[in-house]
């Protein structure tokens, strides 16, 4: 049974003009597709060669923010949040609470292969 906290309820706006959407199912494809064509091959690297992990951590976020402005260039600020773990078998979780407009909208993806897990999540949150 739920304690009774809720959020409080916020006022929507009465405005005439229809507020911008944000296709996920177009981003949630594409990263789906970027995550498996970059890491598909991918293993973990040596400590000298951590720099690659930083370069694909810094690849698919500029990626994956430069599709979001193409799916939807105004009306949203966009965040994007990439990890990238070594695969040891590890057990993991997490979880997101979030307090926003209905036009706000968050995707996940996550990769793995024999060495590596990869957590992508991309935030568009309604500016107007």
């Amino acid at each position: 049974m739920s304690s009774g906290l809720r959020s409080p309820q916020t006022p929507r706006s009465s405005a005439s003009s229809p507020r911008p959407t944000f296709d996920t199912d177009l981003l949630r494809a594409y990263v789906k597709k970027l995550l498996q064509t970059t890491l598909q091959s991918a293993t973990w690297p040596e400590p000298r060669e951590r720099d690659r992990v930083k370069g694909w951590i810094k690849e698919i976020g500029e990626r994956v923010k430069e599709r979001m402005l193409e799916i939807q260039p105004r009306g949203f600020k966009y965040v994007v949040m990439t990890q990238i773990n070594e695969n040891l078998g590890q057990g993991g979780r997490a979880d997101m609470v979030c307090h926003w407009e209905d036009s706000d909208v968050v995707t996940q993806e996550v990769f793995y292969n024999d060495s590596i897990i990869c957590i992508c999540v991309a935030f568009a949150i309604r500016t107007v």
